[in-house]
């Protein structure tokens, strides 16, 4: 019989981010978890590593860029969300908050069993991230930011017409640079918000 194995809270940590809302300041019509979040970060960024790959001479991996971006706020298991004005409103606040994530990164990286750890770093500590597969995460990241501050305009909810409209010249400028981006919001965002008639009205129409 082997002997019994010590607990990892590892997996706990990431099960609580289930708990954790986002846009905690504002009226919110549909409330979104940081799970939630990271799963729709990390489907975007397959996408579009795959349009990227598919038409625009790319060779990234779209699995690694999903994997990146399912593990891009494990910090918040630890440090809750904040919101992106404050956090970036003062650059010296940013400095010592991204030194406060990169310690939450690696608090929740030592909750695993020492054997594991090697596999996992290069996931969860953001600062090590390659360039390339970090700017595709970031990118994911805006477009989902993007696609809920439409979704809550859409039942005119005021708050988040600043949102929308801090987000769109930065996804413009990604389109520049980004052509997957430019791709990416031409063929599938402005159905995110669609009513469910409505989608299947697309639906119909294409087949």
């Amino acid at each position: 019989m082997s002997a019994k194995r010590k607990q990892s809270t590892f997996l706990a940590w990431l099960v609580r981010m289930s708990l954790i809302r986002r846009w905690a300041l504002m009226l919110c019509f549909r409330h979104e978890n940081v799970s939630e979040h990271s799963h729709q970060t990390a489907v975007i960024a397959h996408m579009l590593v795959v349009i990227k790959n598919r038409l625009y001479g790319g060779t990234l991996s779209a699995e690694k860029a999903a994997t990146l971006a399912i593990y891009h706020e494990v910090s918040e298991s630890k440090l809750q969300d904040l919101n992106s004005k404050t956090k970036y409103q003062n650059p010296e606040f940013t400095r010592q908050y991204k030194k406060l994530e990169n310690i939450a990164e690696l608090e929740c990286l030592n909750t695993l069993p020492l054997e594991l750890r090697e596999d996992f770093a290069p996931l969860i500590i953001q600062k090590n991230i390659a360039p390339e597969y970090e700017a595709i995460v970031k990118a994911a990241d805006l477009l989902a930011a993007y696609i809920k501050a439409n979704d809550e305009l859409r039942f005119n909810n005021q708050e988040f017409i600043h949102v929308r409209r801090g987000l769109q010249p930065r996804l413009e400028e990604l389109c520049k640079s980004m052509p997957e981006v430019q791709y990416f919001m031409d063929t599938f965002v402005q159905c995110c918000w669609a009513t469910v008639d409505q989608l299947t009205g697309i639906d119909s129409s294409q087949s």
